[in-house]
């Protein structure tokens, strides 16, 4: 789970007369936090009620693992038991079968580092459950699926008809369906006119226009601490996401085990603590500022220190900030000059 702070500056100032509106709820098994700005209280309050109908739907439709009533499976969890059987092929709803095909794109892109096929790795880690605890590494099973190699590829997509040519493939869009539900918070707002908001999804935020006449201001959860580590502010129409391991992990003999997998590895990335992106918006016919948000950080994340860079420019990434696992701070060049250090002392090493 990513976590990143929420500044609004009414809580900083101690106005309460500004017409801001919030909401909170918990969908996507995280806190979503919705902000609308300049807006009555009623009709500010209909639009996040069909924000979060909304979010509840996706998670409905993507959950990985868990029955999302009764005992129905999700949309996804389907495809993922079709696919387990060998059955092919399946049809799914046509927002479901676009989603993979960008999903499966992204992956390409991240040389397989982003590797949505991987839900039974992710499970034998234990992190396909509510909560996180300590377990037996079992060794065998994640030697035999990374023999299996899971992936993106092994998907056949023809229309809104899906199957696997590998049955070990298990799909876990829990990388990328936040960033997807922040694209359709933002594009629904803009569509019903609201021309100021900030939309939250543990971690993954979105901002359209402003908060009265300053810009939405956010805060990077400093890893280590339960404070941020630094404020930005967020243009219109950007979107900052930042992965951690600092929420969803479990220690065991003395070591951290994130819910971040190395793919090519099958074990959970060990080398950083956090890494945080900062996206700019995006072309129609390009992958979203959200979606963007939510995958590049994993990628960045898993690579070695040598190799960030050119994580973070595949995906055409300028913004982002690397905390390792010593909790030294690496900022891209561009980002250097959009953060305010909360500890104005703070050193870090600027990239090139």
């Amino acid at each position: 789970m990513r976590y990143l702070f929420l500044l609004l500056s009414l809580l900083l100032t101690g106005c309460f007369q500004e017409p801001l509106y919030h909401s909170q709820s918990y969908v996507f098994g995280t806190l979503v936090d919705i902000s609308i700005y300049g807006e009555k209280d009623e009709r500010a309050r209909f639009l996040a009620n069909n924000i979060l109908a909304d979010f509840q739907n996706l998670h409905k439709q993507l959950h990985a693992w868990k029955p999302v009533s009764g005992n129905k499976l999700s949309e996804l969890g389907e495809l993922n038991a079709a696919i387990s059987a060998g059955k092919k092929p399946t049809t799914v709803n046509p927002n479901l079968a676009n989603m993979l095909l960008e999903a499966a794109d992204l992956s390409l892109k991240s040389n397989g580092l982003f590797n949505p096929a991987i839900g039974h790795l992710i499970s034998t880690w234990g992190f396909q459950r509510d909560e996180f605890s300590a377990i037996a590494v079992d060794e065998a099973a994640i030697k035999n699926l990374l023999h299996a190699q899971p992936r993106m590829t092994d998907l056949v997509i023809k229309a809104n008809a899906i199957y696997s040519t590998n049955p070990t493939v298990k799909l876990d869009l829990g990388g990328y369906a936040k960033g997807y539900a922040l694209d359709v918070a933002a594009n629904y707002l803009r569509k019903q006119h609201a021309k100021n908001a900030l939309i939250n999804i543990g971690g993954n935020v979105i901002a359209l226009g402003k908060h009265g006449d300053n810009p939405w201001r956010v805060g990077i959860q400093h890893p280590r601490a339960p404070t941020a580590i630094a404020t930005l502010d967020l243009a219109d129409g950007w979107a900052i996401g930042t992965s951690g391991d600092y929420q969803r992990y479990f220690m065991l003999n003395g070591k951290r085990y994130c819910h971040i997998i190395d793919p090519r590895t099958g074990y959970p990335a060990q080398q950083t603590q956090s890494v945080t992106v900062l996206v700019p918006p995006q072309a129609s016919n390009k992958t979203q500022a959200g979606v963007l948000s939510d995958v590049v950080s994993k990628p960045i994340f898993i690579e070695t220190a040598a190799n960030r860079n050119a994580a973070a420019q595949a995906f055409g990434i300028e913004n982002f900030m690397v905390i390792d696992a010593q909790g030294a701070i690496f900022v891209s060049a561009k980002m250097v000059n959009k953060l305010h250090w909360v500890d104005a002392g703070v050193k870090f090493s600027t990239l090139p």
